[in-house]
């Protein structure tokens, strides 16, 4: 793993937060995933893993794939089951892919490539992917060119130190990789926009009692800033695709 295992079990107590919380994906990101891999998301064959709570698997589904969702979490896959019932699911992760080779046209990492490590999860992608398959990796994050955002990240590095960046984000060496980026927003209330902050895993393994003085601090900034309530958060999602010969 080359994130921290205590972060990456951190989700499982809180899946059912974790996923009334987090931003979901535009439907540009499919878009592009489509023309990057060059095949419609209908009817491909189609493992998301590490797929959480099941964010994009949904909206892959949605799109018309074949999907499969892989999560080794119990309480995401148990929200993940909860939620998509008709979605089939099995237990494992990136390491050690429970599925089986050359079976798959498309892998999708949606912001869980880092939970990984890419000198057994890139092997074993290469396993499960017919030829011609194609491997996406995403990641969402808040995008700092909004000055808002920009100081609360600012104070998010600060009050976490290290932590906050201790996720890498490298894309794994080998695969001719094309990154296509996209920006959107959301708007949702005050109280939404901080449970989206507390559901990230450096909230989550810090525990309520000791984060609370900063998402209040938090609270206090935005009502001013944002007086009828509303936050209008702003994010990039940045896709990474290599089709594998």
């Amino acid at each position: 793993m080359t994130a921290s295992p205590a972060r990456a079990r951190s989700f499982d107590a809180a899946a059912a937060f974790y996923g009334a919380h987090r931003p979901s994906y535009p439907g540009a990101l499919f878009d592009a995933l489509e023309e990057l891999t060059g095949r419609p998301l209908a009817g491909a064959r189609v493992a998301d893993v590490g797929a959480g709570t099941g964010i994009a698997t949904a909206l892959l589904h949605a799109r018309g794939a074949r999907v499969l969702a892989v999560e080794p979490g119990d309480g995401m896959a148990a929200e993940l089951r909860r939620t998509l019932p008709a979605v089939p699911l099995v237990r494992g992760d990136g390491d050690r892919l429970p599925l089986a080779s050359g079976a798959f046209d498309l892998l999708t990492y949606a912001q869980a490539w880092h939970w990984t490590d890419p000198q057994r999860s890139l092997p074993e992608a290469r396993r499960v992917l017919r030829p011609g398959g194609a491997l996406a990796l995403w990641w969402n994050d808040t995008d700092t060119e909004v000055p808002w955002i920009a100081e609360q990240e600012a104070r998010l590095r600060e009050f976490f130190q290290v932590t906050v960046a201790a996720t890498a984000r490298a894309l794994p060496e080998g695969p001719a990789f094309t990154t296509r980026r996209t920006a959107w927003t959301r708007r949702i209330p005050l109280d939404a926009h901080l449970a989206n902050l507390a559901s990230h895993s450096a909230f989550l393994v810090l525990g309520e009692a000791a984060t609370r003085p900063f998402l209040d601090a938090e609270r206090a900034r935005l009502e001013a800033r944002f007086p009828d309530g509303t936050v209008e958060e702003a994010y990039v999602v940045s896709l990474s695709v290599a089709v594998l010969p």
